[in-house]
């Protein structure tokens, strides 16, 4: 019985193969390499700071917040159409108070007017309607209607600005050494007569005084003067 033939074993290599030693020596070069280029390399800390705050704002963690109040679905009315409405409503409670009291006091006529504007809405007192000429205390004539003007605003969530403006003519004698003082003083005494009054919160009532930097009509004439001597309460929705 004749032996079956058995195939050749092939030789096998020991140790790696041949390409993995040039694969190494490739490794290690680009390693030195790269580790070469950072010892020469400077490092901007400032900068890297920078990048790593923006980083952090734009895939900074969550965190929790505590809420005390249950989520509340916003309005389906557009805000500005809101917004005139209540300033609509407000026009036409005041309105009707001003002209009740001008008829009352002739001498407030043409001197107080409601003008409005888009989410504004002007209660402008001109001339001496307010207060005597150079003087921050507030006529007692006046005072029942900026009292009903006081109570329709305090009905409003509304912001409240007082601005006190005068003419260009130069003060003299008197305590106010300028015109700016004496709109500011203006303005300050309306806004403490409302608070004074409780009728609207402190907290969405402001004063200003422009002096006579913001004149309505040119202070060329007498009548023009008049009309830039005011008070303004500037209603903000």
């Amino acid at each position: 019985m004749s032996e079956e033939l058995q195939p050749p074993k092939e030789e096998m290599e020991e140790g790696a193969p041949m390409w993995a030693v040039t694969f190494g020596d490739l490794m290690t070069l680009l390693m030195c390499f790269f580790v070469l280029l950072l010892s020469f390399s400077e490092m901007d800390r400032q900068k890297y700071k920078m990048v790593s705050g923006s980083m952090k704002n734009a895939f900074g963690i969550q965190r929790k917040r505590p809420v005390f109040q249950s989520p509340k679905g916003s309005k389906m009315i557009a805000k500005e159409f809101d917004q005139a409405v209540l300033l609509t409503k407000i026009e036409d409670v005041i309105k009707p108070i001003i002209n009740e009291l001008v008829s009352e006091y002739e001498e407030f006529k043409g001197l107080v007017e409601v003008e409005s504007a888009e989410n504004q809405l002007t209660i402008r007192m001109m001339g001496e309607a307010t207060f005597d000429t150079g003087r921050a205390d507030l006529r007692s004539e006046f005072i029942p209607l900026l009292l009903k003007i006081g109570e329709a605003l305090g009905r409003t969530r509304a912001e409240i600005i007082i601005a006190g403006h005068t003419d260009n003519v130069p003060l003299s004698g008197g305590p106010f050494g300028s015109n700016l003082g004496l709109s500011m003083a203006r303005a300050g005494a309306v806004a403490e007569f409302l608070l004074s009054k409780n009728t609207i919160d402190p907290k969405r009532l402001s004063t200003m005084g422009f002096g006579e930097y913001r004149p309505l009509t040119p202070n060329d004439t007498a009548e023009g003067r008049r009309k830039n001597r005011r008070v303004e309460i500037i209603v903000t929705m």
